[in-house]
């Protein structure tokens, strides 16, 4: 489903992504664990179109977002760290919006709208304007918006900064359903380990390069520690000189 091959994005002389590759198979909760500025960020702008990597090539579903990157958009649904909400618009219109930019009849739209607000528990808010939702009904907005054209791959990033424990587990919850009830391929790029423990995969970044990938135990292992969280922190632990610089 994603293909990424020696990826490279550079600003200025500073590596942000240092020639990453790796492939996610259809369907499954993948993991994209990194401690902060590890180039998550800027992986998922690549994945997106929003940046043209230096180097190197993303392939969406066989497209290349080289070549093909329209085709390759429409495979994918994306919830970005920072809310793209208007706030000034209803949750209804938001995501009608959203319809009509991926140019889905307007009867299309309406039952996958509503079909969306009732599995995000979000109904009563859809005449609301956004600025009222909380901000886990926010969060639950953006995932129904990213999920109304029936994406293959799903990429959330950092997508629980901000959230309260019960809406994190919530958003977390409902993403796992995803994958089992639709095969929806989830790529989730979090620092948090919790949110990583209970992935089918788990991609490690940091300084750029792929560090381990596999299940949990496999990465916990390769990176040597009791478990997961103690591996993670031994292994992007900053030295003492870069701590200090």
């Amino acid at each position: 489903m994603l293909k990424v091959h020696q990826l490279t994005q550079r600003y200025g002389s500073k590596d942000a992504l240092k020639g990453l590759s790796f492939a996610l198979a259809g369907g499954g909760f993948n993991a994209l664990l990194g401690p902060n500025g590890a180039g998550k960020s800027t992986l998922f702008q690549v994945l997106t179109g929003l940046f043209a990597a230096d180097e190197g090539d993303v392939e969406v579903a066989g497209l290349s977002m080289r070549s093909d990157a329209r085709q390759a958009l429409a495979h994918i649904g994306v919830v970005f760290q920072q809310q793209s909400l208007d706030l000034d618009l209803s949750v209804q219109r938001n995501l009608q919006f959203q319809a009509d930019l991926h140019g889905l009849p307007r009867a299309v739209a309406a039952t996958r709208i509503a079909a969306e607000a009732d599995r995000m528990q979000i109904t009563a808010d859809l005449s609301k304007p956004v600025r009222e939702l909380s901000g886990g009904n926010r969060r639950k907005v953006e995932l129904a918006r990213a999920l109304l054209h029936q994406p293959s791959l799903l990429l959330m990033d950092e997508a629980t900064v901000g959230l309260d424990p019960q809406s994190r587990r919530d958003l977390l919850s409902h993403l796992h359903f995803e994958v089992k009830a639709r095969g929806v391929t989830v790529l989730w790029a979090t620092h948090l380990v919790n949110e990583a423990e209970g992935a089918d995969r788990v991609l490690v970044l940091h300084q750029g390069s792929l560090i381990a990938d596999g299940a949990p135990a496999e990465v916990t292992s390769a990176l040597g520690g009791p478990n997961l969280e103690a591996a993670f922190i031994g292994a992007t632990r900053p030295t003492p000189a870069k701590a200090m610089a």
